[in-house]
C-alpha cells in the first residue's frame, strides 16, 4: 500500500467525517445516514492501515475518529440501579453457574488434599516436629490456645473487615493470575489447602478436632466456597490461552475476563458474608450446633442462589458477560 496515495484518496471523507461530529445532534436525517457510512468506511481504513501501512500518527488520529463515531452512533449509556440488580440476580449468578464444571472439581480435589495433608500432619510426629518445637505446638493446640483464641484476640467489627480484605485479595489474585497459564492459581490454592490441613491435623494429634472443625465450619464453608470459585474461574481463564474454542484467543480471552471482573465484585460480596460470620458467629458464645447451623444455612443459600437463580439466567443465554453495546466493537466493514 502507497500510504501517501491512501491519505490522498480519503482524506477527504475523514474530514467530512469529523465535520459531522463537531455538529454534535443537529443533523438532518440524510447527514446521519451519512455519518454512518462514513463511520464504516473509516474503521475499515483504519483496520487496513493498521494491517498494512501502520502509521502512528494517522492511526492515532483515525483512532479517535472512530472511537468519536462510534459513541455517537451508538449513543452514550448510563449505568443505573437496574444494572446492579441484573447483575446480582441474573449475571454474576449466571456466571458463577455456568463455571461450575472447573470449580466444582477444583473444590473437590482441594478439599482431598486438605484432608490428606490433615492425616499425614496429624498421624506423623516426625512431620508434627519438622512444623514446629513441642512447646509451640502445645501453645497453638491447647484448650484456649492460639488456634481458638484466633478469632476472638481483636474487636468483632476489625477482625471481620480484616478476614475480608485478606480472602477477597486471595480471591482477586486467583482471578487475575490465571491468565498465567493457570500456575499461580494451583499454587494459591496449594498454600491454602496446607494451611487447612496442618490446622486439622495438629489439632486432631492433639485430640481436639472437633473444637476445630466447629470454629472451621461456622464462616469456612462460604468462604472456602468464594474462593474455590474464584481459583476455579481463574484455572478456566488461563485454560482459555490454551484452548480458545472456535473464538479467536484474544476474543476468548476479552470474554472470559470480562466476566471475571464482574465475578471479582460478586465474590467480594459474599467472602464480605463469610467475614461477618467470622468475625461476630465464629467466636461467639452461640452453642457449637448453632454456630455450624449459621454456616450451613449460608452456604445452602448460595448454592441455591447459584443453581437456582444461576441455573435459570444462563438457560436463558447470560454469560456474566457485559452488556452488548457496553464491550469494545469489533471494527465494522462497510458493505
Amino acid at each position: 500500500m502507497d500510504l501517501d496515495v491512501y491519505v490522498t484518496a480519503h482524506r477527504a471523507e475523514w474530514d467530512r467525517l469529523d465535520h459531522l461530529l463537531r455538529r454534535g445532534g443537529k443533523l438532518s436525517g440524510a447527514e446521519a445516514d451519512e455519518l454512518v457510512s462514513l463511520y464504516q468506511r473509516t474503521a475499515t481504513h483504519l483496520s487496513l492501515i493498521q494491517s498494512a501501512a501502520p502509521d502512528p500518527m494517522l492511526t492515532a488520529r483515525l483512532t479517535q475518529l472512530v472511537a468519536r463515531a462510534r459513541a455517537t452512533v451508538t449513543g452514550t449509556r448510563r449505568s443505573s440501579w437496574r444494572d446492579v440488580t441484573d447483575f446480582f440476580t441474573s449475571g454474576f449468578p449466571a456466571a458463577v453457574y455456568r463455571s461450575r464444571h472447573w470449580w466444582v472439581p477444583t473444590a473437590v480435589l482441594s478439599l482431598l488434599l486438605a484432608a490428606v495433608m490433615g492425616w499425614w500432619i496429624g498421624t506423623h510426629p516426625e512431620v508434627q516436629s519438622a512444623v514446629g518445637a513441642p512447646a509451640e505446638l502445645r501453645e497453638m493446640t491447647r484448650p484456649g490456645g492460639q488456634y481458638e483464641t484466633y478469632y476472638s484476640n481483636h474487636p468483632a467489627a476489625s477482625f471481620a473487615a480484616q478476614v475480608w480484605t485478606n480472602n477477597a485479595q486471595a480471591a482477586a489474585m486467583c482471578l487475575v493470575l490465571g491468565a498465567f497459564l493457570c500456575v499461580p492459581v494451583l499454587w494459591i490454592l496449594f498454600l491454602n489447602m496446607l494451611n487447612l490441613g496442618m490446622a486439622i491435623g495438629l489439632m486432631s494429634s492433639a485430640g481436639r478436632l472437633d473444637i476445630m472443625l466447629g470454629l472451621l465450619i461456622p464462616h469456612g464453608l462460604l468462604e472456602l466456597t468464594a474462593v474455590f470459585v474464584a481459583a476455579g474461574t481463574g484455572l478456566r481463564l488461563g485454560w482459555t490461552l490454551i484452548d480458545p474454542g472456535p473464538m479467536t484467543r484474544r476474543d476468548a480471552l476479552a470474554q472470559q475476563g470480562r466476566a471475571a471482573v464482574g465475578m471479582a465484585i460478586g465474590l467480594a460480596l459474599v467472602l464480605f458474608l463469610s467475614g461477618l460470620i467470622e468475625g461476630f458467629v465464629t467466636p461467639s458464645g452461640l452453642p457449637t450446633w448453632a454456630r455450624i447451623a449459621i454456616g450451613v444455612a449460608a452456604e445452602l443459600a448460595f448454592l441455591i442462589y447459584v443453581y437456582v437463580l444461576g441455573g435459570r439466567a444462563a438457560r436463558t443465554g447470560d454469560t456474566g458477560d457485559v452488556e452488548e453495546a457496553d464491550r469494545s466493537a469489533a471494527l465494522p466493514t462497510a458493505a
